[in-house]
């Protein structure tokens, strides 16, 4: 009987961030139409940065830029508000 010893699958931990109130109101109006944005490390990325990924009615669009812990919460936040903006004919 053969033994397999298992290797822990690769993991990175998400950056920590605060969003403001009218921050999870866009962030909540986009979620709620559809329009969804999140992070996954680019494994393939020597300096182990992190993808975008906007989902919108279920097609996903990848941006084609990584980005550093320090700034990917930035460029998703600019994402749900140009999305919010765009669609958001109040």
């Amino acid at each position: 009987m053969a033994f397999f010893k298992w290797q822990k699958a690769p993991s990175k931990k998400p950056p920590q961030r605060s969003w403001s109130k009218d921050e999870m109101k866009i962030i909540g109006w986009c979620m709620n139409n559809n329009i969804k944005i999140a992070i996954s490390p680019d494994w393939k990325d020597d300096l182990n940065r992190w993808q975008i990924d906007i989902n919108i009615n279920s097609k996903i669009h990848k941006d084609p830029n990584k980005y550093n812990d320090d700034v990917v919460y930035n460029k998703v936040n600019e994402y749900y508000k140009y999305y919010y903006d765009k669609h958001n004919k109040q």
